[in-house]
């Protein structure tokens, strides 16, 4: 075992935690703590947390290892923040193709059929307005017949036992991959790998071009190949050395099922997504596993920015422009605002303007001379970043590519993906916008669940922590009448039932789904299918 100080091309996801208490950025909670204060304590904190005792589960919790820029840079084994974009462009330059293995500590145990229970997981909810609980850190790797394999994160919301949403709704390869699948008529085959090396998040994090491994890119940043292991009930591997494995398949559904909402990366919570369905299969895992919850908004953000830096230095390079300084803002989360401070000869403040708006999901870009400061006025370019349209405030290249998660734009019909118009200053919330795109995350318990008094030793009460299935019944035929009267978040029937234990809570919503009687209202409240308040589904595509 290493020291936890010195970090190895090797190093694993356990290593990293340890090389993380080690420098003091991990408190190990020991005492009991509800599920349901996860996410409010780690926003608290300042520091990544483990929580050793979660109430109703057999399984500890880690939340917030990279929710900081420092713990960010220790991740990838840098000194300093811009050293990461080095790395990752490295990679990108000289991949290192994953290998295959035989086994790992992943298979340890397998459970199939009848057998997989997603309610055994420790999965948290995170903000007050959740549609339920989200796999927030599962690598999901898939192949098309055509064009190979790709990995990329996605989040999952459980539905019931063996099944989840996915959430696709952003034009990306992975979405490709799932409607050609659809339209074949035939399911997707995915892993969902939870609990790896910050490297892997990463490498799958990267936008990659069709046909390129974003697993391949992992390993140059690794150093090293990365492992994967065969499937046992799919074919499709999934990272050897995880804490954890899904094997599913995304149904062929079609975009119909609601889903959300979720605190974003935006900082705002975002509204409800309409998703193909996920079946789990088969769940792997170790004997001692440790299930790894991704915290938004931070957490996505500080190795995000890099996939950024990457691409459009290599765009601004390309149109020959001489760059001083480049700022992927934190006001604009990390994906839609750059201030690019560039040593001008005539016309190419314009020429890098435009090289810059080629990259990915950019959508407002600032070109100043070297004189500038670049890393200024973060609030500032976070209100540009949510509440302006281009084509709407400010016009200056309307039709061209957009996030769905982007809140300003306007509702499109389901399955339509919206363009977006780049560049544009009006930061006041748009006409026509719904006002609950701009709810912002708010953390259940806040004002009861203190870190400080965790740290000190707090324990929370148990309530029940199992039930008989009758009693499970019931419980669903409360909540059923709580629901019937007026749509409810599911966090507030959580909260409403804070008597029972968490999982009992879950698998009688899970009891309702499966009976066809729970559904969502448009705002992505919980409440009973058919009825006036239910959220109408479309027509699959």
């Amino acid at each position: 075992m290493k020291d936890g100080r010195e970090q190895q091309d090797d190093e694993t996801f356990r290593d990293f935690l340890e090389r993380l208490r080690a420098a003091g950025e991990l408190v190990d909670l020991h005492q009991p703590v509800d599920i349901r204060h996860i996410a409010t304590l780690v926003d608290q904190s300042d520091k990544a947390l483990m929580f050793h005792d979660v109430i109703g589960y057999d399984m500890p919790v880690v939340s917030g290892i990279i929710r900081s820029q420092k713990r960010a840079i220790m991740s990838m084994g840098c000194t300093d923040y811009p050293q990461i974009e080095a790395k990752l462009k490295a990679a990108i330059d000289a991949p290192v193709s994953p290998v295959r293995v035989e086994t790992s500590s992943t298979l340890e145990v397998i459970q199939t059929g009848d057998d997989v229970d997603l309610y055994e997981l420790p999965i948290p909810m995170s903000s007050v307005h959740d549609g339920g609980p989200m796999i927030t850190a599962g690598i999901v790797i898939s192949r098309d017949p055509e064009y190979g394999m790709n990995s990329g994160i996605y989040r999952f919301m459980v539905k019931e036992r063996n099944l989840t949403g996915i959430d696709i709704v952003t034009p990306n390869n992975m979405r490709l991959f799932a409607q050609r699948a659809y339209e074949a008529g035939r399911p997707l085959p995915i892993s969902i790998s939870i609990g790896n090396h910050p490297y892997e998040i990463m490498g799958s994090g990267f936008r990659a071009p069709l046909g390129m491994d974003e697993m391949a890119i992992a390993g140059g940043i690794r150093g090293m190949p990365v492992a994967l292991g065969a499937g046992q009930t799919i074919d499709v591997p999934h990272i050897a050395d995880s804490e954890i494995v899904l094997e599913a398949e995304i149904l062929p559904t079609g975009w119909v099922h609601p889903e959300g909402r979720f605190g974003e990366f935006t900082r705002l919570m975002g509204g409800l997504h309409w998703n193909p369905l996920v079946r789990v299969k088969s769940v792997l895992r170790r004997k001692d596993a440790v299930y790894y919850a991704l915290h938004m908004p931070w957490e996505n953000t500080w190795l995000a920015a890099p996939t950024r830096y990457t691409a459009i230095r290599q765009a601004l390079k390309t149109a020959g422009i001489n760059v001083k300084d480049i700022n992927v803002t934190l006001g604009g989360c990390a994906f839609w605002h750059v201030v690019i401070s560039i040593r001008k000869q005539a016309g190419e403040g314009k020429n890098a303007l435009l090289a810059a708006l080629s990259v990915m999901d950019i959508k407002h870009v600032v070109v100043v001379d070297e004189d500038i400061d670049v890393f200024d006025a973060t609030d500032v370019e976070w209100a540009i970043a949510t509440r302006v349209q281009g084509d709407r405030d400010v016009i200056v290249i309307p039709g061209a590519r957009g996030k769905p998660l982007d809140p300003s734009l306007a509702p499109t019909p389901v399955g339509v993906v919206p363009t977006t118009a780049k560049v544009g200053i009006d930061a006041t919330i748009g006409e026509g916008i719904p006002k609950e795109r701009f709810e912002r995350i708010a953390y259940a318990y806040a004002d009861t669940a203190k870190i400080d008094d965790y740290v000190a030793g707090k324990a929370d009460a148990e309530g029940r922590a199992a039930a008989e299935h009758a009693e499970i019944a019931e419980l669903a035929d409360k909540i059923a009448d709580m629901i019937g009267k007026e749509p409810v978040y599911y966090q507030a029937i959580a909260e409403a039932f804070s008597d029972y234990a968490f999982p009992i809570v879950a698998r009688a919503l899970g009891q309702l789904h499966a009976t066809e009687r729970l559904w969502q209202d448009p705002r992505g409240r919980m409440c009973l299918r058919g009825s006036d308040f239910a959220a109408k589904p479309p027509t699959a595509r």
